[in-house]
């Protein structure tokens, strides 16, 4: 099945995308577009639907789940793949080839008895009709291009014999090896330090540029975002809160969850805001997928909420440039919004 999204630009097109577990859904009516070359990060708390989303995109969604909706992802100018609901051996074809994952832990995405070198050349020659000699170049020439020091000597040890960075440049080199149209990366820095963190999300976006990729970068760190995103699709218990233009959302959060998670960063790590005595916080815990209240699911952690949020669930709306958000009450967001939380902080 094919389509044309309107805009011819558009890689990878999102219509009201769902995703139902067991009977419950766990995440429903989303919508995005990511651009040639774009970056879209996709964050929010734990349990907010991220990864469940990213594997939907990819047609990797868990056993039993249903996935509904549209996303369609550029074969040519003005020729779009329907994923949804294709075959599972054109998505297997496609895996590799024009898309590709980052997963959260590298060590179980690698096969422990195999070497990293072996397992690259198995990954360039499942798209490519070449000799071995010529696969084990390109994976040597990969591993080095990651930073990976004295790549033809380290490709023969196997991944117990990787640091927790190098694992995940590893994985990075695996993911772009064939020069795929879209990369995921699912929390493609957990358990990393801060300074390992920075140095893994800097070597992706330079192979996502070396390859031509856009990039959906999972994650919950909403500090990194500003530096290495063009846009950001802010989720709570699988819907959208918030999406638009990087900079818009975290310098002008129209969302009072967006609002809540960056008021709760640390000093430093939310756009160069001034440093406070107190951290505010978000209260409470997001609800359960198979618990969720009617109306907003925010509203029972949010200090705008009125009987309208609790009764009626909010639809996207847009109100700026390509800045969309799901909320009642955005227009009484204070300014600077992360004043909403202060007076709720601890």
């Amino acid at each position: 099945m094919t389509a044309t999204p309107p805009d011819a630009d558009v890689l990878l097109s999102v219509r009201e995308l769902g995703v139902t577990l067991h009977g419950v859904p766990a995440v429903s009516g989303l919508a995005f577009d990511v651009r040639a070359r774009e970056v879209l990060a996709v964050v929010g708390e734990s349990g907010a639907g991220k990864s469940l989303t990213a594997r939907a995109l990819l047609g990797s969604a868990p056993r039993g789940a249903l996935v509904t909706g549209s996303v369609r992802l550029r074969r040519t100018p003005g020729s779009y793949d329907e994923l949804v609901g294709a075959p599972a051996s054109v998505l297997a074809a496609l895996r590799g080839r024009r898309t590709a994952l980052v997963p959260q832990d590298a060590l179980s995405a690698l096969s422990p008895v195999h070497s990293v070198g072996d397992q690259l050349v198995a990954a360039v020659r499942s798209v490519a009709r070449v000799s071995r000699m010529e696969a084990r170049a390109r994976a040597v020439a990969a591993l080095d291009r990651v930073g990976i020091a004295d790549a033809a000597r380290k490709a023969r040890a196997y991944p117990h014999e990787y640091s927790g960075g190098m694992r995940q440049r590893a994985v990075i080199a695996m993911a772009t090896i064939n020069e795929p149209d879209l990369l995921i990366a699912d929390e493609p820095t957990t358990a990393l330090d801060p300074g390992l963190q920075e140095q893994v999300l800097r070597v992706l976006g330079e192979q996502r540029e070396a390859v031509g990729a856009a990039l959906v970068l999972v994650t919950h760190e909403l500090g990194t975002v500003r530096d290495h995103a063009d846009r950001v699709l802010v989720m709570y218990a699988g819907r959208q809160a918030e999406q638009g233009p990087a900079r818009r959302v975290l310098d002008h959060p129209a969302a009072p969850y967006t609002a809540g998670l960056l008021a709760s960063l640390p000093p430093g790590r939310s756009g160069g805001r001034s440093a406070r005595r107190r951290l505010p916080t978000i209260p409470g815990a997001p609800p359960a997928f198979d618990r969720l209240p009617p109306g907003c699911a925010f509203a029972a952690r949010c200090p705008l909420a009125d009987d309208r949020c609790r009764r009626e669930e909010p639809r996207a709306r847009t109100v700026g440039d390509g800045h969309e958000v799901s909320c009642h009450r955005w227009e009484d967001v204070p300014r600077p919004a992360t004043e909403l939380f202060l007076e709720r902080s601890v």
